[in-house]
């Protein structure tokens, strides 16, 4: 594939301008700022490329939706999305988030990591694979929302009204990154699912001296005692039949565990903290973060938290609980197996509301895709790449893919210091380069699989 390579370093500039452009405009969908004239450049983008392209409107903000026919036997489609986060703090940032700038071979501006990057680095990629063969060796789709940074509400109606649109023989999803210390490629097949909780507490009808605490009940204890039930001090949690519907990892999937590269010593470091929990290192660390589901206290909010003293009994108490999921787990489930554990503890009088859930989305790993993903990134970059199962976070894949069987992957232009939604949000133009052709490799290779 020297011929197209050749072709993608001599169009560099090209394609980075095509970025530029992007990055340049706001699109923050939490804010309806940009959000048409973001829409519009990519819809001229794909049609530069040849794309059918039309707009799915939904009772938010529209998914762009873009197919190139070739008549070859396979489709590779491409999940992105449009929209980016807020970029505050600004003062934080050293120049303008939506003016982007380019500083020792990197691009700083919101949203050139999550998501503007992979989309023109996809886009790029079918672009100068038709100007070096003259046609695609495979059919191409690419389904680009604008409302990933909120939750995407429509999505899943999209899935089920467009089963047309959607079909395709494997997916390259949103996007991952590469290792800022030794620049090696992630790739990730699949993620976590989460289901988020808030549990609520009342007692009295509003606030009491805190006097009354020897006869009135404080819902913050209440609370407290509650939490002591779902998990114990070695990370168990405590909820029966929690565990139980997990999917194990297959010798492949250990395997993928082997190549991940995590500085522990690093990390440390920098999250400033003695160890990881229960002392775990290596591959158990690993296996862990990836592939064991969590229950993690995210807030607590009670009574009276200002400056100085204020003795009062709280009239209410909540907390807000994220549980990750793995394969096997949904959020259906868990609440459940929440509410069942509560009411089994003496505790029916706490309330518990989901206010998100997302189920896990796992590709089936000997699916021929994987091994055509994990081959190309092999043959593209210098450095071996880290397989992972899943990713320890997660995302709408299975929104859109839930009884689809259709094989993702996650690679990308991003960095392991792209700060994604914080400031100095970034991207090297050289991992833009790479992610452009490792884009065309997979398209070549998946076209003769």
């Amino acid at each position: 594939m020297e011929e197209l390579f050749r072709y993608i370093d001599n169009h560099a500039a090209l394609y980075r301008q095509w970025l530029l452009n992007m990055c340049n405009q706001p699109s923050i969908s939490a804010k309806n700022i940009g959000m048409k004239e973001m829409k519009e450049l990519v819809f001229r983008l794909l049609i530069e490329i040849g794309a059918e392209v039309e707009e799915v409107p939904t009772s938010g903000y529209p998914i762009i939706f873009a197919h190139i026919n070739t008549g070859k036997p396979r489709t590779l489609s491409f999940y992105n999305h449009y929209d980016v986060q807020p970029p505050e703090p600004l003062e934080e940032w050293r120049s303008d988030p939506f003016e982007a700038k380019i500083q020792d071979g990197q691009i700083f501006a919101r949203g050139v990591a999550d998501n503007k990057g992979n989309i023109v680095a996809r886009i790029a990629a079918v672009h100068a694979y038709q100007q070096a063969y003259g046609e695609l060796p495979v059919n191409v789709k690419f389904i680009i929302e604008g409302e990933e940074e909120v939750g995407s509400p429509h999505l899943k109606g999209f899935a089920s009204n467009h089963p047309e649109k959607l079909k395709s023989d494997a997916m390259i999803w949103e996007g991952g990154m590469r290792n800022v210390h030794d620049k090696r490629p992630h790739i990730s097949f699949g993620v976590k699912g989460i289901c988020f909780v808030e549990m609520r507490v009342r007692g009295a009808a509003f606030d009491l001296h805190s006097s009354e605490a020897a006869i009135v009940e404080n819902p913050a204890w209440r609370l407290v005692w509650a939490l002591g039930t779902l998990k114990g001090q070695d990370e168990r949690i405590l909820i029966e039949g929690f565990y139980e519907d997990i999917q194990t990892l297959t010798e492949k999937e250990k395997k993928f565990l082997q190549t991940m590269d995590y500085d522990e010593e690093h990390a440390k470091a920098h999250y400033k903290i003695n160890d990881f929990l229960n002392g775990l290192s290596g591959i158990n660390l690993k296996e862990s973060l990836t592939a064991t589901p969590t229950c993690t206290i995210c807030g607590l909010e009670s009574g009276y938290t200002g400056q100085g003293a204020k003795t009062v009994l709280p009239s209410h108490a909540s907390v807000k609980l994220d549980f990750r999921l793995v394969p096997g787990q949904t959020p259906q489930k868990v609440m459940e197996l929440l509410r069942r554990h509560l009411d089994q503890h003496g505790f029916k009088d706490i309330e518990i509301e989901q206010l998100a859930g997302l189920l896990p989305y796992n590709t089936n790993t000997d699916h021929p895709f994987v091994d055509t993903v994990i081959n190309s990134m092999n043959e593209v970059y210098e450095e071996p790449p880290i397989i992972m199962r899943n990713l320890a976070g997660s995302s709408p894949m299975e929104k859109l893919l839930a009884d689809t069987h259709i094989p993702a992957a996650q690679i990308g232009v991003a960095n392991t210091a792209s700060n994604f939604h914080g400031p100095n949000e970034n991207i090297y133009i050289d991992d833009f380069i790479q992610g452009i052709k490792v884009t065309s490799h997979i398209m070549h290779h998946f076209g003769e699989v």
